[in-house]
């Protein structure tokens, strides 16, 4: 295993940790860390069920809350790792904060953002401000928090389940 392999399996495995740690408080099994300079300097799990309902709390972004305000400037050179492949609306949140790689553990081939990296508007074109995208790097652990997620999902009363979105 390389180096950069060894890392991501570290970060991967502490957001594995907040998506189990999630789930036993009745949340989506979804975690994320955002790193800089090898170090974890933000993170979260999925907080949209409890408390309360909340659809903006995916995990990507808890994690994009917790991040120090003096790091932004850093922004393209911070990481985040995540469970799952983010979803539109996380993708879109990455990318206008200028986070400059995510890596995933499963892919999402329902509802993962990735597919959209490709057809962004003008002022993304030829990658300048794309995030690298790489994954999915741990499935075998990380799809069955996706299963398990995507069944609590469905069961949700909201909106996104009565338009046969499944995938969140």
């Amino acid at each position: 295993m390389t180096k950069i392999e060894k890392e991501e399996h570290r970060f991967v495995e502490r957001a594995i940790d907040l998506a189990l740690a999630a789930e036993k408080e009745g949340n989506l099994p979804i975690g994320a860390v955002i790193t800089l300079d090898g170090e974890i300097i933000g993170e979260g799990g999925n907080r949209m069920v409890v408390p309360r309902y909340e659809p903006g709390r995916h995990a990507e972004i808890e994690a994009l809350r917790s991040v120090a305000p003096e790091t932004w400037g850093r922004a393209w050179e911070m990481t985040c790792y995540s469970t799952l492949e983010p979803c539109v609306m996380c993708t879109g949140t990455l990318l206008l904060h200028g986070i400059g790689r995510v890596v995933f553990g499963a892919a999402d081939v329902g509802g993962g953002g990735g597919k959209l990296l490709s057809h962004l508007p003008s002022f993304f074109e030829g990658g300048t401000g794309v995030p690298r995208w790489v994954g999915p790097v741990s499935a075998e652990p990380c799809d069955p928090l996706f299963a398990r997620a995507r069944a609590m999902f469905v069961e949700l009363p909201v909106g996104a389940r009565r338009a046969g979105n499944t995938s969140r």
